[in-house]
């Protein structure tokens, strides 16, 4: 008895301390496409180009997603930038707005808009 309960805690410890170990959450960027539309396209703009109704108020111009400095983003710099936000200007971070799997897959959706073209000298 204390064999098992003794396995399930060391089972539970491994499972909370490693959770790089568990699934990734599904991404997709059909669920990514309602959230940009919801969230997004008025600054980004419907394609992704930073000329959403709202962007002509705005100080500092939303990104446009078709430039190459856009492009050559990781995803990871883009989830950065959706979970944070951006200092010094109006996109703020929607972390604690969005659910993990919405940002990965609103992150995917502006992958589609926008492929990655990794920078070569």
């Amino acid at each position: 008895m204390k064999c098992t309960a003794a396995m399930l805690s060391f089972i539970l410890f491994l499972a909370l301390t490693f959770p790089a170990l568990s699934k990734e959450p599904q991404v997709s960027p059909q669920k990514g496409e309602a959230v940009y539309k919801a969230h997004c396209v008025e600054c980004h703009g419907l394609y992704g180009k930073g000329d959403g109704p709202e962007a002509a108020t705005l100080i500092v111009p939303p990104t446009n997603f078709q430039r190459f400095e856009s492009r050559i983003k990781s995803e990871k710099d883009l989830r950065t930038a959706i979970i944070w936000g951006l200092a010094f200007s109006p996109m703020h971070g929607w972390w604690g707005k969005l659910s993990g799997t919405e940002i990965r897959s609103v992150t995917a959706y502006v992958r589609q808009l926008a492929p990655y073209q990794p920078w070569r000298p």
